[in-house]
């Protein structure tokens, strides 16, 4: 299982969980056999600076992501999220590795879209 992290910087799995996930500057991806960490690679989110509506989750589906992690993100990202059939968790937060670790023990599940999202109209129909 491949797991990809929103993280606000580059220190492996110390760095700290984007709590935006299409305006975090990196993301973390983390494989995972048999319940544990083995390997992690941090890019740059290409997509930084400026995005059109898809284009992150688009990305992070050419990973081969199966789970994406976040503090939090957009109503209409979770749904594109969806569509590609990756797994989304919100409410993220600490370290990557903290992230990965609540995940994987079943306690960070589910999503709610960020409040900004809400309010420019983005936060329901999932």
């Amino acid at each position: 299982m491949r797991i990809a992290i929103s993280a606000e910087n580059n220190n492996g799995m110390d760095s700290t969980v984007g709590q935006h996930f299409g305006r975090c500057p990196y993301f973390a991806l983390v494989e995972i056999k048999e319940n544990e960490i083995k390997e992690i690679n941090l890019i740059e989110n290409p997509f930084f600076s400026g995005h059109e509506v898809g284009q992150v989750p688009g990305f992070i589906h050419e990973q081969g992501a199966d789970v994406m992690l976040s503090g939090g993100m957009g109503g209409r990202a979770i749904q594109f999220f969806t569509q590609f059939g990756i797994d989304v968790a919100t409410g993220a937060s600490g370290t990557v590795k903290q992230a990965v670790t609540e995940f994987l023990a079943g306690n960070l599940r589910g999503t709610a879209p960020c409040a900004e999202s809400v309010e420019h109209g983005h936060g329901h129909d999932h």
